[in-house]
């Protein structure tokens, strides 16, 4: 009895001691899983936050596309009355220099009645708006035109084509340096030359679209008080007809009298000395005989007339 006992109660306690055992392993593994929830919370929200963070200045992950790191082409045209043209060109160089750019072109026309100068100004697109209102208020602004071109597209596309052709000439050369022929040399050389060549021309492509995008273009036309335009349009109607005309038959006549003016002198001196020669010829022709023989005169009868011939005689009749 008492070693059955024993025996009961031993294996109770080997009972409770395993149910302790798996109570302590469950509560471990639910206090290390709650304990790693909030870690892998914390760290998928930090990813998240950055991955919204480089995801912000773009909208959608992509390029940077602000106005202020857009390429922009701004081209003007403007056209202003002033009372002295060459004084307007004077200051219009001067205000242009001072805003950090150059004249590109200075064509000047100095007629007191069609006075007029066109200026070819290069001025940073920073200040293209200032120049621009600067030089409208050296007299009356009669016309401004103002033009925009976004080449952002086209800066970009040339960047990532002047990338790859780098690459592909630095390819090239390596090839040309590892050459086991001279056949492979020969068409090699040909290769790197050409894929320099389109390298060039795209660097270039992308030096101008700089220039333009870092100096603006400002053509500039500062007319005279009395210089007209050749935009000015005509007007029509009977009464424009009718002017115009009047007009066109006043230059004929014009032109009529100065050609007579200058052909009177000649027609004086040559017309009049002719024209009596011809009369004196003409008197001469008059007095001077006819050059034939003298043809005997007719006989005159009784009355005054010329004679008549005799009547014909009968032929006279044989006997018979």
């Amino acid at each position: 009895m008492g070693g059955r006992r024993l025996r009961g109660v031993a294996l109770v306690a080997v009972g409770l001691a395993a149910v302790l055992a798996v109570g302590a392993c469950s509560a471990g593994g639910d206090s290390g899983s709650d304990s790693a929830a909030p870690q892998n919370a914390a760290g998928g929200a930090a990813e998240g936050g950055a991955e919204r963070d480089q995801a912000a200045p773009g909208g959608t992950g992509g390029a940077d596309l602000r106005v202020d790191q857009r390429s922009i082409i701004y081209t003007g045209t403007m056209q202003v009355r002033v009372d002295d043209v060459d004084t307007a060109a004077r200051e219009a160089t001067t205000a242009v220099t001072a805003a950090g750019g150059f004249v590109g072109g200075d064509r000047r026309s100095s007629e007191s009645a069609d006075a007029r100068a066109v200026l070819t100004l290069r001025v940073p697109a920073d200040r293209f708006a200032g120049v621009i209102d600067q030089l409208a208020g050296f007299g009356r602004q009669e016309r401004r035109e103002i033009r925009t071109e976004d080449v952002t597209e086209q800066v970009v596309d040339l960047d990532a084509r002047i990338a790859t052709q780098r690459a592909r000439v630095e390819s090239a050369r390596k090839l040309l340096a590892q050459a086991s022929s001279v056949d492979q040399l020969v068409a090699l050389e040909n290769e790197v030359g050409t894929r320099q060549a389109d390298l060039a021309a795209l660097e270039a492509r992308k030096r101008r679209l700089a220039d333009l995008t870092a100096l603006s273009t400002i053509t500039v036309t500062f007319l005279g008080r009395d210089a007209s335009t050749a935009e000015e349009e005509a007007d029509l109607g009977f009464l424009t007809g009718l002017g115009g005309g009047w007009t066109v038959f006043l230059t004929s006549v014009r032109v009529l009298l100065t050609v007579l003016g200058a052909v009177l002198p000649f027609a004086v001196v040559i017309g009049v000395p002719l024209w009596l020669l011809l009369r004196w010829r003409r008197r001469r022709a008059r007095r001077t005989p006819p050059s034939g023989g003298a043809q005997p005169p007719a006989p005159v009868g009784p009355t005054g007339g010329p004679v008549s011939a005799p009547p014909p005689v009968p032929a006279a009749r044989s006997g018979p």
